[in-house]
């Protein structure tokens, strides 16, 4: 009808980067982000210490295991790093549970730590993985 309107437009979307933004400013601490286990980029960060390729070997081999029963590894296999390097690096980026295969490995035994909570606990290497699943579907 040749007359001039005035349009609105509203756009109320919220997008991954601010969804990202939220989750950070709620989950962290001092050391890094802590992420939520539903959102985290993995759920397990599987760490190899020391220089043995027995240590490498092994915590490879549970990654592996990890991933065919359905848990998502972050697998930080770097040699030459030292494993304070490591330590901090696995903090920053907070995945919810974090598995440490190293020194402990000649007694059995893979060391897990609750990003969260910061409690430690020690499993058998035996059966890591079926725990590990459990508690990770918990």
């Amino acid at each position: 009808n040749g007359k001039s309107r005035v349009v609105t437009m509203g756009s109320y979307g919220i997008g991954v980067s601010r969804a990202v933004a939220a989750i950070a400013e709620q989950h962290h601490d001092e050391h890094g982000l802590v992420w939520p286990r539903e959102v985290a980029p993995a759920d397990v960060h599987l760490v190899a210490t020391g220089k043995d390729d027995a240590v490498f070997e092994t915590a490879e081999t549970l990654a592996s295991d990890l991933v065919s029963r359905g848990v998502r590894v972050l697998f930080d296999d770097r040699r030459g790093v030292s494993p304070g390097v490591k330590f901090n690096d696995s903090e920053l980026i907070g995945v919810p549970t974090i598995v440490v295969v190293g020194k402990r490995l000649v007694d059995g035994i893979v060391e897990v730590k609750d990003r969260a909570t910061g409690e430690r606990s020690d499993l058998p290497l035996a059966n890591a993985a079926e725990l590990l699943v459990a508690l990770c579907r918990g």
